[in-house]
C-alpha cells in the first residue's frame, strides 16, 4: 500500500479546507506548515516515508506564501541526498481572484518537484462548469472571494480537489507497485 502526504500552508483556512478534500481523495496524511513556516521532525519523517507528496499553498502576490517557501527551502536536505527522487508529486492552490496568478504557484510546485527528481501528476479533468471550473490541467486551482469564508469555496472546486487527490494516489500506486 502506498502512502500519500498532503503538505500545505494556510493563512486564513481556505487552503486548509482544500487540503482536507485533496487528502480525503488520496486517503492521505495531512501536514500543516505552521505560521512560522515550520513542521515537526515527525512530519518530516512522514514526508520522507511517503510515496507521493501533494503540495498546497494560497497564492499570495503571484506565488506561494512565505511560509511554504521556507518549508521548500528546508527541503534542500532531501534534495542533497535525492531522498524524494521518484516520489509522485502534485499541487493545489486557492486565491481570491479567478486568475490571481495561481499558475505561478502551481509552476513553483512543479519546479520544486522537478528539482527533487519527483514525478508530477497533472489534473486531466475537462472543465464542465463544476469540476475543474477554472480550467487548470497542471494541478488544482480553487477560488473564492476575498472576504468570503472557507465555507464558501465552491463545491465544484472541492470536488475537483478530492478527485485530484484520488488521481495522485492512484498514480503513486501504479508507479510504486
Amino acid at each position: 500500500m502506498t502512502k500519500t502526504v498532503v503538505v500545505y500552508h494556510s493563512g486564513y483556512g481556505h487552503t486548509q479546507r482544500v487540503a482536507q478534500f485533496v487528502a480525503e481523495g488520496a486517503k492521505a496524511t495531512i501536514v500543516a506548515i505552521d505560521a512560522d513556516g515550520n513542521i515537526t521532525d515527525a512530519e518530516w519523517d512522514a514526508l520522507n516515508a511517503a510515496d507521493a507528496i501533494i503540495f498546497g499553498s494560497p497564492t499570495y502576490m503571484g506565488t506561494v506564501s512565505w511560509q511554504f517557501k521556507k518549508f521548500a527551502d528546508a527541503t534542500s536536505k532531501q534534495w542533497f541526498g535525492s531522498a524524494w527522487k521518484d516520489k509522485v508529486a502534485g499541487g493545489f492552490t486557492i486565491s481570491a481572484s479567478p486568475s490571481g496568478d495561481k499558475l505561478s504557484t502551481i509552476q513553483y510546485f512543479m519546479t520544486l518537484a522537478m528539482q527533487q527528481g519527483m514525478v508530477w501528476v497533472g489534473q486531466p479533468a475537462m472543465n464542465d462548469g463544476n469540476i475543474n471550473r477554472l480550467g487548470s490541467n497542471s494541478g488544482v486551482m480553487a477560488q473564492v472571494g476575498p472576504t468570503s469564508p472557507a465555507a464558501d469555496i465552491p463545491q465544484g472546486d472541492l470536488d475537483t480537489a478530492k478527485a485530484y487527490g484520488e488521481r495522485v494516489a492512484a498514480m503513486a500506486t501504479k508507479l510504486h507497485a
